[in-house]
């Protein structure tokens, strides 16, 4: 059953709605009664979530977000639109500042009610010298949408995990092989957050545009962790004994520079920083949410790289190895 919500049988188009947080966003959607337009490039991505939809409650839409009139099409008939779009590779501009104010727009344009725009907690460099792609066309994305929709609500949330996100399975799967391990930034602290959590942020934003619109909410998760805590705790969740070796700056950067690596010069750039939320932002509270810890999930998540998997701890009991 439907919680009961302002967004009941709205339509809100949800922009780059297959990736990974779009799938959250849109089950948090969907249990509030919400229709939903899927739109992106690759939408049958999404094709997961139709049987947790009503009939005629979900729909989707191919969409490019680098063609004006895609955008456009995808978001004609909207009562609100969300943008979900990130990426680290492409034409970071067009796609996260431009097109972010395309969308903005058109949703101007139809007479949207709320428009949530989902950008990053990635701060701009202090030196001139350095620059920092990723940054720059996310901030252009939210002055550029302001700008169109003054009343948007702008979320930046840290980095985020899941059960199925793309950054603890990383390290999950290179801690289940490696006996030694380096670690880059390793005192750089993370302020991890649920990916569930920042959904219902989304929801809670559209569901009251009066209260939350024209605001910025930075969304960290309850606890700080450095990059070797959040490693060691993976390790101890799959009950693996690991060597691992800070790496100095130096060698990260050097390192991120190379082509093919799971770390960018961007990413590592972002990472320098830390990543947190600024201690005078809105945040989790003032949209009424108790965000999570990792360490709740950490250890159910954990079992399927544990040697026997879930009959691990069954085997020590027993004197097995």
């Amino acid at each position: 059953m439907a919680k009961s919500s302002a967004l009941n049988g709205k339509l809100v188009t949800l922009m780059g709605g297959s990736g990974f947080l779009g799938n959250y966003v849109a089950q948090a959607l969907l249990d509030r009664g919400a229709r939903l337009r899927v739109a992106s490039r690759h939408p049958e991505r999404a094709y997961k979530l139709k049987p947790l939809a009503n009939l005629g409650q979900l729909q989707f839409a191919r969409c490019d977000a680098t063609d004006r009139r895609s955008v456009e099409q995808a978001i004609e008939g909207a009562d609100a639109v969300v943008n979900l779009i990130g990426s680290f590779d492409g034409n970071l501009k067009q796609l996260m500042g431009v097109s972010a104010g395309w969308m903005a727009e058109a949703a101007a344009a139809n007479g949207a009610e709320a428009f949530v725009q989902v950008s990053a907690i990635a701060r701009l460099p202090e030196e001139e010298e350095t620059e920092i792609a990723y940054a720059e066309a996310k901030h252009l994305g939210e002055d550029l949408v302001r700008e169109a929709f003054p009343n948007a609500t702008i979320l930046r949330p840290s980095l985020m995990f899941g059960k199925d996100d793309d950054f603890t399975t990383m390290f999950a799967q290179m801690i289940r092989w490696m006996p030694v391990l380096p670690v880059f930034g390793p005192d750089k602290e993370l302020q991890l957050v649920y990916v569930d959590d920042v959904a219902e942020a989304v929801a809670v934003a559209l569901e009251m545009p009066g209260t939350h619109g024209g605001k910025v909410f930075e969304l960290g998760g309850p606890e700080k962790v450095t990059m070797l805590d959040l490693n060691r705790r993976i390790a101890d969740a799959q009950r693996r004994s690991r060597s691992f070796i800070p790496m100095p700056d130096a060698v990260a950067g050097a390192f991120a520079s190379l082509p093919g690596t799971p770390m960018g010069s961007d990413q590592w750039e972002l990472l320098k920083q830390g990543n947190v939320a600024s201690s005078d932002a809105p945040g989790f509270a003032e949209l009424g949410i108790e965000p999570k810890p990792i360490g709740l999930f950490l250890d159910k998540w954990m079992v399927r790289y544990r040697k026997h998997g879930r009959f691990g701890d069954r085997a020590l009991a027993s004197g097995g190895v």
